[in-house]
């Protein structure tokens, strides 16, 4: 089963950018549609950004929409969370997820049932 390990988190102040990594462990990842989800303290697990197997679709939530952006790079195993504009409310626990098969390579996977593997987070804060 692929591993996935987020990095890039850290302490920001608020209108700063920070951009997270979500590395996997297997080739297989390539085909995998990709998510990224955060939870704050007391809070359920919140979707935020998703793209699919081939990075030709992306879909965000109404709450990051304009200021983060999702890529990946399939030749590095690897996808990314651009993140700009950062407010206090975005402190959160950060998640990647995959959703391994079956799959689909046009549908957009926004729900947490809908991931089956998932990294350990990477925390984000950001002070105002």
């Amino acid at each position: 089963q692929v591993q996935l390990v987020e990095s890039g988190g850290g302490l920001v102040q608020a209108g700063g950018s920070l951009r997270l990594s979500c590395a996997a462990s297997e080739r297989t990842f390539n085909v995998y549609p990709m998510g990224w989800f955060r939870q704050a303290p007391g809070k359920e697990r919140e979707f935020l950004a998703s793209i699919s197997a081939s990075g030709g679709r992306t879909s965000y939530a109404s709450s990051v929409k304009g200021r983060f952006s999702i890529s990946r790079d399939n030749a590095k195993n690897t996808v990314y969370l651009q993140m700009n504009s950062l407010k206090p409310e975005d402190t959160a626990a950060y998640y990647c997820a995959a959703r391994g098969p079956p799959y689909s390579h046009t549908y957009i996977y926004t729900e947490v049932n809908e991931y089956g593997t998932w990294g350990q987070g990477t925390q984000v804060t950001v002070s105002s």
